[in-house]
């Protein structure tokens, strides 16, 4: 079993993974540890796999997973811990913006009791396009979750391998990784890291992603306070609604017995019939989704067409 294991997701990188796997071997050199390189190809389009397959037959510690198509990175990132077998697991992007040099720190700092440290690319090389959107989403996400992290979305990452057996990442929950151990109870640290400007290809971040990053947020506080126990939440919220459609119609039964007429309140009484009729549904939600939450729970979906070890 090896000491690391580094989880490498990738998307049409075929220029960048010679001298990234060049960087990681001189850097690894100088550690007493053995380590384990898990290449991830999420469907590329370019030469990547032919690379892959030549590093592979090159370097006997150099693993590949090729996925059919692309399935996104939160799939690669779960292909990639399921088959890593290190006391430690560190993933980084494939662009040589991430620095292997920061390997020993990351090892430093999780060494000093944390769970998982995340790189935090304190001076970036990015065009705006992808810096602005980046650090309004690490504000939003930092405020709401309460966790003292500046850069959530950074790829260079170590974790305790209990971290990544016990976190589902789903759809495109990577981004929230720390926030999802964070709710698991592991301690989370953070340190700067040396961040280099892209040389090939196009980066893949924009204000899109930024759009998905904020609904997966509402996913990630949603699994973290009601997960499992949905009916809280919606029993709640149909108890809110159906209290208050009901003390609507509580007031236009009275007022109909008195006078003999609703007195032109129609719409009142159809508002009280539907928040009634809401609140109800509400409250099945929520008995249902408890249900659903106590069966087997769904995996990342991927197709994989090889695998190298």
């Amino acid at each position: 079993m090896p000491d690391l294991s580094l989880v490498i997701p990738l998307l049409n990188e075929e220029e960048s993974l010679r001298p990234l796997m060049e960087q990681i071997r001189g850097v690894l050199s100088t550690q007493d540890r053995t380590y384990e390189v898990i290449f991830i190809d999420d469907g590329s389009t370019d030469g990547s796999i032919a690379v892959l397959e030549d590093l592979h037959n090159t370097y006997p510690e150099v693993k590949v997973i090729q996925f059919r198509r692309n399935f996104g990175k939160a799939a690669a990132y779960t292909a990639g811990f399921q088959r890593a077998r290190g006391t430690y697991i560190i993933t980084m992007d494939a662009d040589l913006q991430d620095d292997p040099a920061e390997i020993t720190n990351l090892l430093a700092k999780i060494e000093e009791g944390y769970d998982l440290v995340s790189g935090w690319k304190k001076k970036r090389f990015d065009p705006l396009g992808k810096t602005l959107p980046s650090k309004f989403f690490n504000w939003v996400t930092g405020f709401v979750s309460s966790i003292d992290i500046h850069d959530f979305n950074c790829g260079l990452k170590i974790y305790r391998s209990e971290v990544t057996k016990d976190i589902r990442v789903l759809g495109e929950l990577h981004r929230y990784i720390p926030v999802l151990a964070h709710m698991e109870g592991y301690r989370i640290g953070e340190i700067p890291v040396q961040h280099h400007p892209r040389q090939y290809g196009v980066t893949k971040y924009g204000w899109g992603r930024l759009l998905k990053g904020f609904l997966d947020l509402l996913t990630v506080m949603y699994i973290g306070k009601y997960m499992g126990r949905p009916l809280h939440l919606f029993g709640t919220v149909g108890l809110i609604f159906g209290t208050i459609g009901m003390l609507i119609n509580t007031y236009i039964a009275s007022l109909w017995l008195q006078t003999g007429t609703i007195q032109y309140r129609y719409p009142l009484l159809m508002l009280g019939v539907f928040l009634t009729v809401l609140g109800v549904q509400f409250v099945c939600t929520g008995l249902l989704a408890d249900m659903l939450t106590r069966g087997p729970q769904p995996n990342e979906k991927f197709n994989i067409r090889k695998i190298l070890e």
